[in-house]
């Protein structure tokens, strides 16, 4: 459904998103940190969701693990026990006291996992020792290494394809931590289903080589998501219920012959929901093909925008709902896709890392902190975290360059 350009509308515009009422269209989009010891959010993150934190801003989560085995970060929180939720409540009590709206991301990283650490001889993100769980049983290869707890890097393994009979198990996995992020008192929860990840191997044809109900067709390999968005949405309501999805991007080798096809499909497939629901999710939550190139670093060959933008404005006027985007946007093009109608709301990634402030900075076009990358996924509970200054503080030394993420 496309949606005409709203009347003079900025980044600082207030929006309407369902149920919840923003005074600005700048999001803190999800970025894995690493600071949760043992997978238990820590002090520290209840600073850096406060900093990041404004009236009526919205705020989404890193990547939470929904089970014991679905991580493939070292020391990413998870959303599956007790005593997860009770320190995610600390969390969501300090965005709430300044008066933001904050979403739990719900993640499953499927193959992207490990087994082993140190020659085998210690478990490592599958806590049984089982091989990490996918639509298939083929390897991530290539360029791409996963991050293990020395901060060494290692070859990713040989996922097992789950059987047929087993995705219910893993459904359920997602409505419980929908649940228990409600618990927590998140405002909503959003389903990770992009950038390689768990769901991301069952939508991708280049991954997904099943040949039971779950494979081949667009229409089947969309089965998946669409039983966890359903899930979910039982659980706790479609309007506290967020999806992203990045049909065009290629991260973790998570490629498909028609992203645009695969796209479409996807949106045709929700909007179909929302209409049996009579009632709209909260966003659908899209990346931006230029992710691909400044996915892992600040060089890389960008497409071409034109046909980049006009991808994402085809998905955009199918999505009957609002409609977020990210990846590579800088205030100028945050400025411009919102002023246009491409999308309701944009979510910033690294300049958030190192702009706490960040959307008063874009307000008044104040130069940006630049991030320093040596600390993304580190466990310092303060350096490169919650020590980057505020406009009115000074700079932060020893910068990496810019990124546009």
């Amino acid at each position: 459904m496309a949606k005409s350009p709203a009347d003079g509308a900025t980044l600082f515009s207030p929006f309407r998103m369902g149920k919840f009422q923003l005074s600005h269209r700048v999001v803190l989009a999800p970025m894995t940190r690493c600071r949760a010891i043992n997978g238990i959010p820590q002090p520290a993150l209840v600073e850096y969701y406060s900093q990041r934190s404004t009236n009526g801003g919205f705020l989404i989560t890193e990547g939470t693990m929904v089970s014991p085995t679905s991580a493939g970060f070292p020391h990413v929180p998870g959303i599956y026990n007790g005593e997860q939720v009770e320190a995610w409540k600390k969390v969501v009590q300090a965005a709430h006291a300044k008066g933001a709206i904050i979403f739990c991301q719900l993640w499953h990283v499927g193959r992207a996992s490990h087994e082993f650490f140190g020659n085998e001889s210690k478990l490592v993100y599958q806590p049984g020792g089982g091989a990490p769980i996918s639509s298939t049983n083929k390897p991530i290869t290539g360029r791409w290494r996963i991050l293990m707890p020395d901060g060494s890097n290692a070859k990713y393994p040989v996922p097992r394809a789950l059987k047929t009979s087993e995705i219910p198990e893993v459904v359920e996995h997602y409505r419980q931590a929908a649940l228990n992020a409600i618990s927590a008192g998140f405002d909503g929860i959003e389903i990770h289903g992009a950038h390689g990840y768990l769901i991301d191997q069952f939508l991708k044809d280049g991954i997904n080589d099943r040949t039971d109900e779950y494979g081949g067709s667009i229409s089947n390999r969309c089965k998946f998501l669409v039983q966890v968005v359903r899930a979910v949405a039982a659980a706790i309501g479609p309007d506290r219920v967020g999806v992203r999805v990045s049909p065009a991007i290629d991260h973790l080798e998570a490629t498909d012959s028609n992203p645009r096809s695969l796209g479409l499909a996807v949106i045709e497939k929700l909007n179909s929901l929302q209409l049996d629901w009579g009632s709209k999710l909260a966003y659908l939550h899209v990346t931006q093909p230029r992710y691909t190139a400044y996915g892992q670093t600040e060089s890389g060959r960008q497409g071409s925008e034109e046909e980049e933008a006009e991808l994402m404005r085809t998905w955009r006027r199918a999505y009957h709902g609002t409609f977020i985007c990210s990846g590579g946007f800088t205030r100028e093009l945050g400025m411009d896709a919102v002023a246009v109608g491409d999308t309701d709301l944009v979510s910033y990634g690294r300049f958030f890392i190192s702009n706490p402030d960040l959307m008063e900075r874009l307000k008044v076009n104040a130069p940006l902190n630049r991030y320093v990358r040596a600390y993304f996924y580190t466990q310092d509970p303060v350096k490169g975290y919650t020590d980057y200054p505020f406009l009115n503080q000074g700079s932060h030394k020893k910068h990496d360059p810019l990124s546009r993420l």
